[in-house]
């Protein structure tokens, strides 16, 4: 019996496939931190804001950021420094509204997100490649029952 199999419970199948989607969240994460780090100097943070930004053009006030990315306000204050030091964001004025500021991606922060986002596809596609694509279409679509249980206004945009 695997580690996931040891608990007592009533409920045992549901906790091992709990337990088996935390392990192979955690799995594919440290991969893709991994990934980041080796390839482009770069953490799932700076990643994960800078995906946001790619998603909008016209850029995201900062409070917009954080509640997209479920983290406080000073977690993205220190990534988006980061990044503007780097010349990857820029931070623009709000019209109407002087201590506001978007945040969106510079001309080379578009570039390089795009790079990254092309290596971080491949490394997703290869953790799901021992599926057929009827295998991970029914687990796309058994897990969607999962998230049905939840309201869609708790959980990111993305899927």
């Amino acid at each position: 019996m695997d580690m996931e199999a040891r608990g007592r419970s009533e409920h045992p199948e549901a906790l091992r496939l709990w337990l088996r989607m935390l392990t192979l969240t955690q799995l594919i994460e440290k991969q893709v931190r991994t990934q980041l780090r080796e390839q482009f100097g770069t953490t799932l943070p700076r990643f994960d804001l800078m995906a946001q930004l790619e998603r909008k053009p016209d850029g995201l006030k900062m409070n917009e950021l954080s509640r997209r990315m479920m983290v406080t306000g000073g977690n993205v204050t220190g990534i988006t420094d980061q990044l503007a030091g780097e010349g990857l964001v820029e931070r623009v004025e709000v019209e109407g509204d002087r201590r506001a500021y978007r945040v969106r991606l510079t001309p080379a922060g578009r570039a390089l997100f795009g790079e990254m986002a092309r290596q971080h596809e491949i490394c997703i596609v290869a953790a799901f490649d021992s599926l057929s694509p009827a295998q991970a279409q029914t687990l796309h679509q058994l897990l969607g029952k999962v998230k049905q249980h939840y309201h869609r206004d708790t959980l990111p945009e993305s899927e």
